[in-house]
């Protein structure tokens, strides 16, 4: 079960977005994920399941790997779109018992799920066509201005990076952990709620356990080759910018114009529609 999530993960293969400037990918994603809450109508959602798709197309991966990213929030889509369908005021859509569903509310729900899903593949997309280390120099290169204001920008983008990578590690120790338990008499798909809590027991400690372990083995390493933060280090594969990056920033430029009119628009139509 645990195998199948994809997040933090890196695919490897030969694609244009992998060969692309991570510095291009980081900011790309924070633009992406700005452009979703600029947004406010589903012609502006599909522009953006539009540049999604053409992403993923060009990046090689495979859509049912990135689409295994999505089942991590499933639990959490479901509550956000079953709160703004009952607690949204409005036009009655529904009635029964003492609930009732909202036109806005429906409206609303719809919007937050594709915000959701498009949030999680496009920070997908991020991690699964950059290697940690890319990540990390992408980080320090592109928030190095808040070395002015003392800012450990090195150490940040270190700690960002371990946690990515250790999300797999921990993925797979969890699938691990479980099917001993299992294999041991633990139940995990007890009906009763109470009993799944406490199977959960067995399961949390020794991941805990590994994980504290594995971070001072981590720590001992880093220690033991003499690391002592940002300062004075050098890169053996400096990052520089090509041909194709600066297309990039091109085309995510003219994408994030395109969200701004569209909402502009959908603003004005909403108002003449008020009028």
């Amino acid at each position: 079960m645990a195998q199948r999530s994809t997040i933090g993960q890196y695919y490897q293969t030969d694609s244009r977005i992998h060969r692309m400037d991570p510095r291009v990918k980081l900011i790309g994603t924070f633009v992406f994920i700005i452009s979703l809450f600029v947004v406010n109508n589903y012609i502006g959602y599909v522009l953006s399941g539009v540049f999604l798709a053409i992403l993923i197309a060009n990046s090689r991966v495979p859509f049912r790997y990135i689409v295994r990213g999505l089942k991590a929030i499933v639990f959490l889509m479901l509550i956000t779109v079953i709160c703004n369908l009952f607690l949204t005021k409005g036009t009655p859509l529904v009635s029964f018992w003492k609930l009732t569903i909202t036109y806005e509310g429906l409206d609303f729900a719809c919007k937050m799920a594709i915000r959701l899903m498009f949030l999680i593949i496009g920070s997908s997309m991020m991690t699964l066509t950059t290697t940690p280390n890319q990540l990390t120099d992408a980080m320090e290169s592109v928030f190095g201005p808040l070395k002015v204001f003392h800012v450990p920008v090195h150490e940040i983008s270190m700690m960002m990076s371990i946690a990515l990578r250790f999300i797999p590690i921990l993925t797979e120790e969890t699938d691990k952990i479980e099917k001993a338990q299992i294999a041991r008499g633990a139940d995990f798909e007890s009906r009763n709620l109470m009993k799944r809590i406490r199977s959960m027991v067995p399961l949390l400690v020794p991941l805990f356990i590994s994980a504290f372990r594995r971070a001072n083995d981590l720590a001992m390493a880093m220690e033991a080759r003499c690391y002592h933060g940002g300062e004075g280090r050098t890169k053996m594969k400096p990052l520089k910018y090509r041909k194709e990056d600066v297309a990039s920033y091109i085309i995510l430029a003219a994408y994030f114009v395109l969200c701004i009119l569209i909402r502009i628009l959908g603003s004005r139509v909403d108002l003449v529609r008020f009028l």
